[in-house]
């Protein structure tokens, strides 16, 4: 793990009590979810879902992916999708960046971002597709719907076993604005400990 992402997790880790308990309750039907299919024997696929699979999605796949292997969770894979595709937004992959994570990107109209935790652990390939996208799991996934424009848009995900609503205000309405730094931030940090504390629920 990177130094400056692993003292934001130790961080985040000490702000667990400061999660809401009915959020606390979403989190942890996901980690139930994980313990059943690692019991099951069954593939552990999470697509994360919002909108335009640009800034919410993204960074909750990322850190649903650093938060697994901070916590020794092995076994979980790890996506993102949204209703429609456009780019992974770059003040989204910025606040990544000063969490600690390492992005390389690559340019072009819907880059596909390269991203580490670790340097010993693979890059993930990051960028808009639908959840639905050839790049994504097509059955058996535990849909996680980040934003409820998701939710609402999508009554049904097809080929989801389960599906799960975990919403996050959308940090776009601060573009522009002089707290936009401080808004990604905040909404990084709060997907941040929010992942390290589902997969602290996982009981395998």
């Amino acid at each position: 793990m990177y130094d400056t992402l692993r003292r934001t997790i130790d961080e985040l880790v000490s702000r667990f009590d400061g999660i809401p308990d009915d959020r606390k309750l979403a989190l942890e039907q996901v980690a139930m979810l994980i313990d059943e299919r690692m019991a099951a024997g069954q593939p552990i696929e999470l697509t994360f879902i919002c909108t335009h699979n640009s800034r919410r999605s993204q960074m909750a796949q990322l850190w649903a992916t650093a938060a697994a292997a901070h916590c020794g969770v092995i076994g979980v894979q790890t996506y993102s999708g949204g209703t429609e595709a456009t780019a992974f937004n770059p003040r989204a992959a910025e606040a990544i960046k000063r969490a600690g994570f390492a992005i390389a990107n690559p340019g072009g109209d819907n880059p596909h971002y390269r991203v580490r935790y670790s340097e010993s652990a693979p890059a993930i390939e990051c960028f808009s597709k639908t959840y639905d996208d050839r790049f994504n799991p097509r059955r058996g996934f535990v849909a996680v719907m980040t934003c409820s424009q998701a939710d609402e848009a999508c009554p049904v995900v097809h080929g989801a076993a389960r599906r799960v609503p975990i919403a996050y205000d959308d940090p776009k309405a601060s573009d522009g604005t002089a707290e936009e730094t401080s808004t990604y931030d905040a909404r990084c940090w709060q997907i941040g400990a929010e992942m390290l504390y589902l997969f602290s629920c996982v009981r395998a």
